[in-house]
């Protein structure tokens, strides 16, 4: 917002235009995606997908939103007020800053300071902050991520959480994996090396404890939900048709690899598309060249199918009955959605035992695909609970999610000290397998 006009930057029409400073209030057009260069250099990524940028590529001074992709005159940095992080000044590619004027925005205004009646101040607001892959890469940088990310690979999860979990009656794992790991270990920038070697370690860990693994591709390129873990840059969903030969080839080089290793127990072609934006055409075209790409190195490892978020959850079935060893996989959270936020302890355990095991039966069929609760967690929209509530709570999860036929998995088993960690609540007695 310009100090001085008490208006919101605008992308004019969403984009394709003049950037202008005449809204007084934000939504979508007024606001605007970081494409990060370094700490203080940015691209940004208006409502239609065009960047910020100078006119005429650069050769004049009015500032507009036209350009597909970035280059040098849609590169700004952002410099903040030493005592206010959130007060800044724009300086465009031509060294000058950006300037509110009525009616339009400038990259012309040579002066400083930073008083309100300054045409050059504005007013940030962060509304959404990614905190993915992507952005602990690229924010980290190549000089450090490298290490950064080595260090988490070695420590976050050892042989030992195999023998843990093991021991307590898990028999599987299912592993989030990025498309990047099939260019590994020079993946594309800025991603780094390394995550196909500390997959490669959960297939040891796996066999030295009896247990099988679940390869799930979790993110896809292009991003298919917009979501921090499906490695988006700045949560644009645009995974599409023209992504899918790419992503069969992840989904190839993953088959490939491990088809023969005895603890391969499936490979999950996307973890939750999102609807509408990706289609039901696009994904079933996907579903099918996935599934003949995995086929083609191995007849016995599953093929899951993740549900569209936002859909039918039966529209995948007559599709799935089709194939052979598929399983369709739907994600169950008493979470995000505002129907949860009124609920008492009862109220959400009723839900589990009457609206969860109607919606789990209704994926679930004598002639067509195995059902698999691939997601869920004893973590809920409810403050001050017992332990007696989250154990009763937990366990009428399971004891429904007990009833798919390809099984259940807990997001996530070590996710903190809390609720949603596995490995916390068995350690604390909230959750025992054991003889469940």
């Amino acid at each position: 917002m310009s100090t001085k006009l008490q208006k919101y930057l605008c992308a004019e029409n969403g984009g394709g235009t003049d950037v202008v400073a005449n809204r007084t209030s934000p939504s979508g057009w007024e606001t605007f995606r970081l494409w990060r260069i370094n700490e203080s250099t940015f691209n940004l990524r208006v409502f239609n997908k065009q960047f910020f940028g100078l006119e005429n590529q650069g050769k004049g001074n009015k500032v507009v939103a036209v350009l597909n992709s970035p280059g040098n005159s849609e590169t700004f940095q952002i410099v903040r007020k030493n005592d206010d992080g959130n007060r800044v000044r724009i300086k465009a590619s031509n060294g000058l800053f950006l300037q509110a004027k009525p009616g339009l925005v400038t990259a012309d205004y040579g002066g400083s300071g930073w008083d309100d009646n300054n045409p050059s101040v504005f007013q940030m607001k962060i509304v959404r902050t990614l905190k993915g892959e992507y952005q602990i890469t690229n924010g980290y940088g190549p000089d450090r991520a490298p290490q950064v990310m080595q260090d988490h690979w070695n420590a976050y999860i050892t042989n030992e959480d195999f023998r843990f979990l093991s021991s307590n009656g898990l028999n599987a794992v299912r592993i989030p994996v990025g498309w990047w790991i099939a260019s590994d270990p020079t993946p594309p920038k800025p991603f780094v090396g390394g995550s196909l070697k500390a997959l490669d370690n959960a297939f040891t860990w796996a066999q030295n404890n009896g247990m099988k693994i679940i390869v799930d591709l979790h993110a896809v390129q292009g991003s298919q939900n917009g979501n921090d873990h499906s490695g988006t840059r700045d949560g644009f969903q645009e995974w599409g048709d023209s992504n899918i030969q790419d992503t069969v080839a992840v989904i190839d080089f993953l088959a490939a690899r491990y088809a023969n290793n005895p603890s391969l127990a499936a490979i999950e072609l996307m973890n939750e598309p999102l609807a509408p934006g990706v289609t039901l055409n696009d994904l079933k075209k996907y579903y099918k060249a996935g599934y003949d790409a995995v086929r083609k190195h191995t007849s016995n490892a599953y093929v899951i199918l993740s549900n569209r978020l936002g859909a039918d959850s039966k529209e995948l079935l007559d599709f799935a009955r089709g194939l052979n060893r598929v399983v369709i996989d739907v994600h169950y959270y008493n979470l995000y959605s505002d129907m949860f936020n009124n609920m008492n302890v009862q109220q959400n355990i009723d839900f589990i035992n009457n609206q969860r095991a109607s919606d789990l039966s209704a994926v679930t069929t004598s002639n067509g695909p195995l059902s698999f609760v691939g997601e869920w967690t004893a973590e809920w929209a409810i403050s001050g609970a017992s332990k007696e509530d989250y154990q009763r709570f937990a366990k009428a999860q399971i004891d429904v999610y007990g009833r798919a036929t390809f099984g259940w998995a807990y997001w996530a088993y070590r996710c903190g000290q809390n609720h949603w960690s596995l490995k916390w609540m068995i350690e604390n007695g909230y959750i025992n397998l054991l003889g469940s």
